[in-house]
C-alpha cells in the first residue's frame, strides 16, 4: 500500500473573473523511499494540489471539492484540525518555494528551527537548539552556532532557502513535499542539499514529492514523473520514460526549452564582440576598486567593530553599450550587494561606480532620482519587492506615470503591451501579487523593470522562479529588448545553462571578489580557476541517465558559502 494515495482531488478558487479549476480531479501516488516529481508550467496547479493536501490554500476563495488522500490510511481531506496540526511538520513537511514571506521576520531563524521541535517531539530547548545548529551546519551555513541567532533579512535569498530547508528537515518526517526547493540555491549548494535530501530518504525511508520546474534537476532525483498543465496530469510515468519515451506534446515542449548551448548568433557576424567593442566604445558602466562592507551585529550592537563582513572586497569591472555581462557565484558570494551597490541602494565603502560619465557614489538622493529612469532592476524576490496592495495595472503604471512616459490616456495601452511581453494574461490586469504563483510575480517584476526602457538592467535572478517555457521566453525576450533597445545589462545568476544562453562574457565571484572574467564560450570551454571549474562540474544534465552517471562520478564539494549580509 502506498504511503500515500491520492484519487480525483479537485480544486477551485472563487473569485471575480469566476470559478478557476485550478486542479481537476487529478491521481497519484507516492511509495515510501520514492521520490515523485511533479512539473509544469507555472500556474499549471503543481503547488496547489499539494497545499490542498494539507487544507493549506485559503478557504475561501479556495475550495476542495473532491477527492481523497489517503496518508497511511487516513484520509487528509476528511482530517479534523487538531489531527492535521500533528501531522503537518512532524509526518508530512513542506519546503515552501519563497522562504522571505514564509519566515517570520520577528524571530531569529532558531527560534523558529527549534519551535518543530518542542511542539511535536516534547525536545528540551537545550536539546533542540543544539540540533538546529547541527542542521543548519548540514545545509550550508557557515558558524551556524552563530547564524542561528541571525534574523531572516540578515541572510542571502540562498542562505533564507536553505533555513527552509532545514526546518522541514529537522523533524525526519515521513513525506517531505519539495515546493521549488533549490531555485534560488548555486549548483553547488543545490547538488549538496540534493544529497542531503537522499541521504535522509535512505536512512528514514521516506516518501518525497519533489516540485520543479527544472528539469534538469528532475531528471536526477525522480523515480517517477506527473506532468501538470491547467490543473491535469496530461502524463505521468517512471523518469526514463517521461524523458526517453516522451508521449504528451505538452511534455515534449517543456523539454525542448531548456535552455542549452551557446547564446542564439554568438558566432554571426553583427552580434556583440567584447574585444571590438572595447576598442570601439568607452563603457557605458566602468566599476573601480569597488567595497561594500557591512557591520555583524550578531554579537551585539557593543560588539560592532569586531567583525566586518566584507560583502564586495575591491572589485574592478566594465561594460560596455549594448553587453550582457554574467555574473555568476555561490549563494552569498556577493552578487546581489554588488548589483545593488552599482545602483545605490546599499551605502558603498568605497570605490567608484561611473555610469555614462557620472560617477553615482557622488551624487545626493535627490541627484539620483533621474538617473534612476536609465537603470533598472529585476529584484531576485518579487512577492518582496511587489506592493501587496497594488493591483497588476498600479505597479506596471507607476513608472510609466512617474517618469512622464504614459499619461492617464495612454497608461492603460501601454501596460497592456508590457503584459503581453512577459507572457501575463490581460485579464489578470486588475488581480493582486498574492492572486499569482511565484513563477508569474516574477513576470510582473521584469515587466515593471522594462516599463521605463533603461539604458541599464541590472537583473537578479530573473528567471530563477519561472517554469521552462516561460524562462525561454522571457530570455528571448530580454535578448529581443537589448537588441531592438541597445540595453546593457548586469546578469545575476546562480544557473550557469541560463547565463551561457544569455550572456557575453562572464564575470565569476567568490568571497566577494573576482575571480575570473572572460568570453562566455572561453570560460565555458577552459576555465582557468579552480572555483570556476568547481562551478562547472556541478551544472545538472536534463538527461536522466547522463545525470545519474554525472552524480557518481562528482566528487562531493564542500560548502564555501559566507555570511554576506
Amino acid at each position: 500500500m502506498p504511503l500515500l494515495e491520492v484519487d480525483n482531488l479537485t480544486t477551485h478558487f472563487h473569485t471575480r473573473e469566476g470559478v478557476v479549476q485550478a486542479v481537476d480531479g487529478i491521481s497519484f501516488s507516492v511509495d515510501r523511499g520514492e521520490t515523485l516529481a511533479i512539473v509544469g508550467e507555472s500556474g499549471s496547479g503543481k503547488s496547489v494540489a499539494c497545499y490542498s493536501l494539507l487544507k493549506l490554500i485559503p478557504q475561501p476563495p479556495g475550495e476542495i471539492v473532491a477527492g481523497r488522500a489517503l496518508f497511511e490510511g487516513k484520509d487528509l481531506l476528511q482530517a479534523d484540525k487538531k489531527t492535521l496540526q500533528q501531522i503537518r511538520g512532524n509526518d508530512i513537511a513542506i519546503i515552501f518555494q519563497d522562504p522571505m514571506t514564509c519566515l517570520n521576520p520577528y524571530l531569529t531563524v532558531g527560534e523558529q528551527l527549534i519551535e518543530p521541535l518542542i511542539y511535536h517531539h516534547s525536545s528540551s530547548r537545550k536539546e533542540a537548539t543544539q540540533r538546529a545548529i547541527e542542521i543548519l551546519g548540514e545545509v550550508g551555513i557557515v558558524e551556524p552556532e552563530k547564524r542561528i541567532n541571525s534574523y531572516p533579512h540578515e541572510f542571502s535569498g540562498g542562505m533564507r532557502q536553505r533555513v527552509m530547508i532545514a526546518m522541514a528537515l529537522i523533524t525526519e518526517p515521513k513525506l517531505l513535499i519539495c515546493d521549488e526547493p533549490t531555485t534560488a540555491l548555486d549548483v553547488t549548494i543545490q547538488a549538496q542539499i540534493l544529497d542531503l535530501v537522499k541521504a535522509l530518504q535512505l536512512k528514514r525511508n521516506i516518501a518525497v514529492i519533489f516540485i520543479s520546474h527544472d528539469l534538469a534537476v528532475v531528471a536526477g532525483v525522480a523515480d517517477k514523473v506527473a506532468v501538470m498543465k491547467d490543473g491535469l496530469i496530461v502524463e505521468q510515468g517512471s523518469v526514463d520514460d517521461i524523458f526517453y519515451n516522451t508521449q504528451h506534446e505538452y511534455t515534449k515542449k517543456l523539454l525542448a526549452s531548456i535552455p542549452e548551448g551557446a547564446k542564439p548568433g554568438a558566432s554571426s557576424p553583427g552580434t556583440f564582440n567584447p574585444d571590438a567593442s572595447s576598442i570601439e566604445n568607452k563603457p557605458l558602466l566602468s566599476i573601480n576598486g569597488l567595497k561594500t562592507h557591512f557591520h555583524d551585529y550578531s554579537g551585539g550592537w557593543l560588539k560592532r567593530n569586531q567583525k566586518v563582513i566584507k560583502a564586495v572586497d575591491d572589485v574592478s569591472l566594465s561594460i560596455q553599450p549594448g553587453e550582457i555581462l554574467g555574473l555568476v557565484g555561490e549563494s552569498g558570494s556577493g552578487k546581489s550587494t554588488l548589483g545593488r551597490s552599482i545602483l545605490q541602494l546599499v551605502p558603498v565603502t568605497s570605490g567608484s561606480v561611473i555610469f555614462d560619465g557620472t560617477d553615482l557614489t557622488q551624487l545626493s538622493s535627490a541627484q539620483m532620482k533621474p538617473m534612476r529612469r536609465r537603470m533598472q532592476m529585476i529584484f531576485q524576490d518579487p512577492y518582496a519587492s511587489l506592493n501587496p496592495r497594488m493591483t497588476v495595472f498600479d505597479t506596471l503604471a507607476e513608472p510609466l506615470l512617474y517618469h512622464g512616459l504614459a499619461t492617464r490616456k495612454t497608461v492603460t495601452e501601454q501596460v497592456l503591451a508590457l503584459m503581453d511581453d512577459v507572457g501575463l494574461a490581460r485579464s489578470a490586469i486588475r488581480k493582486y501579487p498574492h492572486e499569482f504563483s511565484g513563477g508569474q510575480r516574477q513576470r510582473i517584476a521584469v515587466g515593471r523593470a522594462i516599463a521605463t526602457k533603461p539604458e541599464l538592467v541590472i537583473a537578479d535572478e530573473p528567471v530563477s522562479a519561472l517554469d521552462v517555457t516561460i524562462q525561454a521566453q522571457i530570455l528571448d525576450l530580454i535578448l529581443t529588448l537589448v537588441d531592438k533597445h541597445h540595453l546593457t545589462m548586469l546578469f545575476i545568476s546562480h544557473d550557469l545553462s541560463v547565463v551561457r544562453y544569455i550572456a557575453d562574457r562572464i564575470a565569476v565571484m567568490h568571497h566577494g571578489k573576482l575571480v575570473e572574467t572572460g568570453s562566455t564560450e572561453s570560460l565555458f570551454s577552459a576555465p582557468q580557476h579552480e572555483y570556476t571549474q568547481k562551478l562547472l562540474s556541478a551544472i545538472p544534465v536534463a538527461d536522466p541517465a547522463r545525470e545519474r552517471e554525472r552524480q557518481m562520478t562528482l566528487t562531493k564539494l564542500i560548502p564555501e558559502s559566507t555570511s554576506e549580509i
